[in-house]
């Protein structure tokens, strides 16, 4: 494994270290990053939490491409004995150690988007707000969204403009604007119909390819501009 290293208290810029390791190819990457930080090298820095694909905590970039390393086996990237797994952290955000990463401006875009049910219509005490069952599958895709980052990492917008909302918190707003109970597009335009907002993605669709919960991002960023232009001529109607 040829990981990229990073101290901020110790080095001035980045370099790569390589650990020669015996992995079966149905071993994941985290598994052996656990063993280089176990028994080779303990100040080898990288986050990880469930194991399982669910938390997210673990997206990496591994061989050029935004993985999670618990979900990524071994024999998806190394087909030869001898061959070289390089590991570097998520791009687009700072790095903190190794292959630890700042995550504060991608949360900070994802709280401008409010990811959470707006909906100010009273309702009958011990009622709830029901929706069918068709009306719950309209979220479906977003709801897979756990947050890795990968997306964020992979988007060639985020290369020249620092400033877009990202697609992570695109996603996010789209699972409640497409929520039947949601009655918040009105109040997420100001940050949406921005040029900083979803005007900002050129459908490269790099998001979608590197997403691990196979989230339809693109078409998500686009239906979400179709139903904001709606929103926008039913105003002047």
């Amino acid at each position: 494994m040829k990981i990229r290293r990073f101290n901020p208290e110790t080095d001035t810029e980045a370099s790569y270290q390589e650990y020669p390791l015996e992995i079966g190819a149905s071993e994941r990457v985290l598994d052996g990053l656990e063993y280089i930080k176990d028994f080779i090298d303990g100040s080898l820095a990288f986050r990880r939490s469930c194991g399982h694909g669910v938390c997210g905590s673990d997206a990496m970039v591994i061989n050029g491409k935004e993985r999670l390393a618990c979900k990524t086996l071994i024999q998806e990237i190394a087909e030869l004995d001898g061959a070289v797994v390089t590991i570097e952290p998520v791009r687009h955000f700072p790095v903190q150690r190794d292959l630890m990463v700042d995550q504060s401006a991608f949360f900070a875009s994802y709280r401008r988007v409010s990811p959470f049910l707006i909906n100010d219509t009273l309702v009958e005490s011990g009622k709830e707000r029901v929706q069918t069952q068709i009306q719950r599958q309209t979220f479906d895709n977003e709801t897979n969204c756990i947050l890795c980052g990968s997306c964020y990492s992979a988007c060639p917008v985020l290369d020249v403009n620092s400033q877009y909302l990202g697609p992570a918190a695109i996603v996010q707003a789209s699972r409640f604007v497409n929520d039947s109970r949601d009655e918040g597009l009105g109040p997420r335009l100001a940050v949406l119909n921005d040029s900083n907002g979803v005007w900002a993605c050129d459908n490269r669709f790099d998001c979608t390819r590197v997403c691990p919960r196979e989230i339809k991002v693109t078409k998500t960023i686009n239906l979400m501009k179709r139903k904001i232009t709606k929103q926008l001529e039913s105003r002047k109607a």
